[in-house]
């Protein structure tokens, strides 16, 4: 499958402060209060992570330009069950890119919750536990999508072509190390 890739950029609005600029709006005699630990980043439609994976849940998908049906289509993901990545979301529109970094507005019904990554390495072999002296089950190709199983520190269960084991985290895209 060859996919034409168009560079979209997305434009934001910055304000340029000078380095020798000074606050006067400061109060020397105000207390020190520690900065409250800020969270991850939630999505403000779903309440979801982001970053966060999904799997493409249809077997064609627009990309678009911007999050509605105005914009201009890019392209067109043809992988059914594909893993990408959510980084955006406006409304019923998520902004997804996938292994190679290119991404666009897809319409939320064509993405699933189903956890799915992509081989990054030929002949992986797929564990029957955890452990690199465990007995191989089978070998998957470069680019197979797996659906993903549990994982632990370095290794993620998969199952792909009927067949379901363990594979190192490290050679899998669809999946953070954390």
């Amino acid at each position: 499958m060859k996919i034409t890739h168009i560079l979209c950029l997305v434009l934001a609005t910055c304000v340029a402060v000078p380095a020798n600029a000074q606050d006067t709006t400061a109060n020397v005699d105000a207390p020190e209060v520690d900065a409250p630990e800020v969270g991850p980043e939630v999505g403000p439609e779903t309440n979801l992570p982001l970053p966060r994976y999904v799997s493409l849940k249809a077997k064609e998908a627009n990309v678009r330009r911007g999050p509605s049906l105005t914009h201009r289509i890019d392209w067109v993901f043809q992988r059914r069950d594909m893993p990408l990545q959510v980084v955006a979301e406006y409304g019923h529109w998520r902004r997804v890119i996938d292994r190679d970094g290119q991404g666009g507005w897809v319409h939320y019904t064509m993405l699933s919750g189903v956890r799915t990554v992509i081989v990054d390495q030929d002949r992986l072999p797929l564990r029957v536990k955890p452990t690199d002296t465990a007995p191989e089950r089978a070998e998957l190709e470069l680019n197979v999508i797996a659906r993903l199983g549990e994982c632990e520190a370095d290794w993620c269960e998969l199952t792909a072509g009927g067949y379901t084991g363990w594979a190192h985290k490290s050679v899998l895209w669809g999946v953070d190390a954390d």
